[in-house]
């Protein structure tokens, strides 16, 4: 029997931690995927000591960077040569404005543009199992995301002279969420996508992000989840027997729930999805439709 193996961005502390310990409770071989060396190998440390017979490696990446994206793909097929599961939990709400050295607004590099762009090298890799579960953190601020349908900016630089964080990082998790909207039904048959929103946790997230959000978290910390509790949700679209469903779907509290207003509009999903395939050199993915069409006859 081949065991099933998790690959989880963020995994230093917080969510993503929590998320990698309830997956090795739960059989799961796991990759984690840090930042850097340093917090790499401590973060193996701590998950091996829990891994009761489960492997567990540790991998480091700046996901801003194209490059270290494309780096940790090379890695990821050294290491464990499939993944079952994929959860992109890493993320952050910087403060200021600022670009990548590939020219995308950091916010947007980070919890939208890097999740898409590791997500479609392993597809296009084929290193997801046949089965395989991709799971985008989502976030309560979606709800402060601003995209215009016509002319979407998934990239984020449009914010360069009105930053403001709060909006931009609800942007940049709208574009992910609608994004995998898209993707679900891109995906080969028997491979899911999901969004989930793991609620108001109790991390250092918030307060490293500073600004603004480290003001509101102090505000809402009396109604934070702690890690553990948050992880229920991407841990149960991990580990279900059965695919839930809808694939695509957004999930809260451990079930399929209502999107946010504003989410369900299929035709800005489609445009947010090809324009970031676009934005990242990418082929955009046929749909399950055009794949099953007759062709023309000429």
């Amino acid at each position: 029997m081949i065991t099933r193996t998790a690959v989880i961005t963020g995994a230093a502390g917080g969510l993503g931690q929590a998320t990698a310990r309830r997956l090795l409770a739960g059989g799961l071989d796991i990759v984690a995927v840090t930042r850097d060396a340093r917090s790499a190998e401590a973060t193996r440390q701590t998950l091996a000591a829990e891994a009761q017979g489960r492997t567990v490696h540790a991998l480091h990446a700046d996901l801003v960077d194209r490059d270290a994206v494309q780096a940790l793909v090379a890695q990821l097929r050294a290491t464990v040569g499939h993944v079952d599961v994929l959860v992109n939990n890493a993320g952050a709400a910087f403060s200021g404005y600022a670009e990548t050295a590939d020219g995308i607004e950091r916010t947007h590099a980070l919890n939208h543009v890097a999740p898409f762009h590791l997500t479609h090298l392993l597809l296009d890799d084929g290193l997801f199992a046949a089965d395989a579960r991709i799971i985008n953190i989502s976030s309560d601020l979606v709800t402060r995301g601003r995209l215009d349908p016509s002319e979407p900016d998934v990239t984020g630089i449009s914010w360069r002279n009105r930053f403001s964080q709060l909006t931009v990082y609800g942007t940049a998790k709208l574009a992910n969420l609608l994004a995998t909207t898209a993707l679900a039904d891109r995906l080969p048959n028997g491979m899911s996508a999901y969004s989930a929103n793991p609620g108001v946790i109790r991390t250092a997230f918030n307060t490293k992000a500073g600004g603004l959000l480290k003001f509101v978290s102090s505000v809402v910390g009396v109604m934070a989840q702690t890690p553990d509790k948050a992880a229920r949700t991407p841990v149960s679209l991990a580990t279900a027997g059965t695919p839930p469903t809808p694939n695509g779907g957004y999930f809260a509290k451990g079930a399929a729930a209502i999107p946010p207003t504003g989410t369900h509009d299929a035709d800005l999903a489609t445009t947010v999805y090809e324009r970031t395939a676009r934005a990242l050199g990418l082929d955009a993915r046929p749909t399950a439709a055009s794949r099953h069409s007759p062709p023309d006859d000429h």
